[in-house]
């Protein structure tokens, strides 16, 4: 254990004895029998030992935390994203600057947070620096560093993501991060918000011809001279946003049970339909749709290519996010597909 988690857990280890001490005065105080009636305050009530909130995250790990939560350590996107949907700030942010390319528009980074690392391997010292009353992480990362977080602050962790749920599983993970940091109801009111929107976009959907319409997300990288496309398939979030207004996943295949992300290659795309429009985003990184395909010869014989059918998103919008994501994503479908004059 580093020299700063040794500080943090002598100054948790002395918390219960400072309440005893204060138990203690107030017995000797009440037992010198004065019968003055306490003076009335205006001011909230200090927060006692026993003031904390209990929730089973994730893991199913039931996690306390002290009421009234400020300092809070987000070790995942879609967390950082949830935690200013109900009024938080995080201090600490896995990856700033990487956050700013793949999630600033859809949900732009508020406050200036410290950089606590990678989203895979977050940096312990800088997170016990900060002294945080809570940090939140998602499922399927940093389990091994669970223990030393755990011996900084409580650990809440969000299931991130599930195939056979994808929306109703981003609206829990929402709601839980509002209850430990006690503002479930501003949870409530972006999911209604959302859900309103929702509406909005399918009339717009269906006002401008595009109910039907077969789309195909995907993601493309180049890796040892070979291009790899992650297809979301069904069950990953962004197909389930885009057919909750009308429109169909176009991709045949099949995804991980947790994401709905599926693998393929260039010549997997010939299972696309001759119509299915493909979408997808670079978040600053080299264009791989336009720039490593563009001589391709099964690329360019694609029927959906020939139509002039593939489409590149604003950058900026987290694939993997919230409530505020999902909404600028479904927002750049209809405006890119059917811009008005």
């Amino acid at each position: 254990m580093t020299d700063s988690l040794r500080s943090t857990a002598r100054s948790r280890a002395t918390r219960p004895l400072l309440a005893g001490a204060a138990v203690l005065t107030a017995l000797a105080l009440a037992a010198c029998g004065t019968t003055e009636a306490p003076a009335e305050s205006t001011e909230p009530d200090a927060a006692t030992a026993s003031d904390v909130i209990t929730v089973t995250d994730a893991r199913g790990e039931q996690v306390e935390i002290p009421a009234g939560v400020e300092d809070v350590v987000a070790l995942e996107w879609n967390v950082v994203e949830h935690l200013q949907t109900v009024g938080v700030e995080p201090v600490g942010v896995a990856d700033v600057a990487g956050y700013t390319d793949w999630a600033g528009l859809g949900a732009p980074l508020q406050g200036e947070p410290t950089d606590v690392g990678t989203r895979t391997e977050p940096s312990i010292d800088a997170i016990a620096g900060l002294a945080p009353d809570l940090i939140v992480a998602t499922s399927g990362r940093d389990a091994g560093a669970y223990a030393d977080l755990e011996a900084i602050a409580p650990v809440v962790v969000v299931q991130g993501a599930d195939a056979a749920s994808p929306i109703e599983t981003m609206f829990a993970d929402l709601r839980l991060v509002g209850e430990a940091v006690g503002n479930q109801a501003a949870a409530d009111e972006a999911i209604e918000a959302y859900e309103a929107h929702v509406t909005e976009v399918s009339a717009m959907v269906e006002e401008r011809g595009l109910a039907g319409t077969e789309l195909a997300h995907m993601d493309g990288w180049e890796a040892g001279g070979q291009v790899s496309i992650r297809p979301y398939a069904e069950g990953a979030l962004l197909p389930a946003a885009f057919e909750s207004v009308g429109f169909v996943n176009g991709w045949p295949g099949e995804g991980d049970p947790q994401y709905g992300l599926g693998s393929t290659d260039v010549e997997g795309l010939t299972e696309l339909g001759d119509e299915t429009h493909i979408l997808y985003t670079t978040g600053g990184d080299v264009d791989v749709f336009e720039t490593l395909l563009g001589d391709n010869a099964i690329w360019n014989g694609l029927p959906t290519v020939q139509a002039g059918n593939v489409h590149r998103l604003p950058d900026g919008i987290w694939l993997f996010g919230g409530v505020d994501s999902l909404t600028a994503y479904l927002d750049a479908i209809v405006t890119t597909l059917a811009p008005t004059p």
